[in-house]
């Protein structure tokens, strides 16, 4: 009989880096599938933001771009780097640090809510009560933000798991900090839509077509200020209804990189939407059909026949295309002529509407105007 030994496997004990506890671990994954987002936009947007630094002028737009590209990169990549660090001291480095990431960030939100105030505000022609709204949303904002940053402390991790920052004491209501601006991208978004579903409700040109709901959504960017209220409400219901398992557990903040980072670069896409001149918020594009501006895709040509005299109102008429003989002159894009005169020829007949009596006075204008948006773009 042989004797029975029994043999014992060695434990391999993980360093703290490497043994992390659940909700710590996947904010860590998350954290890196924002920094993979943030590198993404960025070299996505760097032909554009060269092509929008060559533009003359620094609009208030224009000035809030590149401080939100510069922001948004210093500010998680120190905060990613002292994330993954393994070699902080939780006791002394980290203590020290933490303010930095949620005043950084609450930076990051005011400028990036600024270009929503901004522009909501110009869509709707400066009106004074969007113009209170959207201030009073922003004031509340900035105030929230400033008094929560306060209410941060450093969780408590391990040595060699990094520093992050989260609300003192787990506490939930410290969720206003987000809660303030989540309510200024909710007001963004309902604003934009409304002025989006008016435009089509209400054409400002009689050649102008009622577009599908996906293109006037990608016409107005909708998707965009989606995408902003989107991921702030994700963060939000983090904030107030996740429960920690005690106090090194970071479960509460495990979608607010990913927030900081989508509300810049997406509030970033909201100024480079923007046609036209970016002075005073830039102009809503559907009030702008009938005039001449720059078409992606192809010309609209707008005929109209107007009555120089008899009234402060006179009526306006659509024609259809003009024969080859008229030829449209005058600089602005526009040429007006009397019917009645004899250099007008044969090239006239034929431009009245039916039932319109070419009487003296009447005076006929031809517009040619590009109609954005009623050809499908280029790719």
């Amino acid at each position: 009989m042989g004797d029975n030994s029994t043999s014992s496997t060695p434990q391999i004990v993980l360093p703290n880096s490497l043994n992390l506890p659940p909700h710590l671990s996947a904010q860590k994954y998350f954290f890196v599938c924002t920094l993979t987002v943030l590198a993404w936009d960025t070299l996505v947007l760097t032909p554009r933001s060269y092509k929008l630094a060559r533009i003359r002028g620094w609009p208030a737009l224009k000035a809030m771009y590149y401080f939100l590209q510069f922001w948004v990169l210093s500010d998680f990549v120190v905060t990613g780097v002292m994330f993954f660090s393994t070699n902080v001291d939780p006791d002394t480095t980290c203590k020290a640090f933490w303010p930095y990431e949620p005043i950084c960030t609450a930076i990051l939100l005011a400028v990036a809510s600024a270009v929503h105030v901004i522009r909501i505000t110009a869509i709707y022609d400066h009106d004074s009560r969007v113009r209170l709204l959207m201030g009073a949303l922003f004031a509340l904002q900035v105030v929230v933000t400033a008094i929560c940053c306060g209410f941060y402390r450093s969780v408590h991790l391990l040595s060699g798991q990094g520093c992050i920052a989260g609300p003192r004491n787990n506490a939930s209501w410290i969720g206003i900090y987000w809660l303030a601006p989540t309510l200024l991208y909710l007001a963004s978004f309902l604003l934009a839509v409304h002025r989006s579903l008016a435009s089509q409700l209400a054409p400002t040109h009689p050649s102008q077509k009622r577009l599908t709901y996906w293109r006037l959504m990608l016409r107005d960017n909708l998707n965009l200020y989606g995408a902003i209220l989107l991921i702030n409400l994700a963060n939000m219901f983090f904030y107030f209804l996740m429960t920690p398992t005690g106090t090194d557990d970071p479960i509460k903040t495990i979608v607010s990189s990913m927030a900081g980072v989508l509300t810049a670069t997406m509030s970033m896409r909201v100024v480079l939407g923007v046609r036209g001149g970016l002075e005073g918020g830039g102009s809503f594009l559907a009030s702008s059909h009938g005039s001449s501006s720059s078409s992606s895709g192809g010309a609209g040509h707008t005929h109209s026949l107007s009555q120089s005299r008899g009234g402060p109102n006179p009526p306006t008429f659509t024609l259809g295309a003009i024969g080859k003989g008229v030829s449209v002159g005058g600089g602005a894009g526009k040429e007006g002529w009397d019917v009645d005169k004899s250099s007008v020829g044969e090239e006239a007949k034929g431009v009245l509407p039916e039932g319109v009596v070419a009487a003296p006075g009447v005076q006929v204008t031809v517009e040619r105007g590009e109609v954005y948006d009623e050809f499908p773009r280029g790719k």
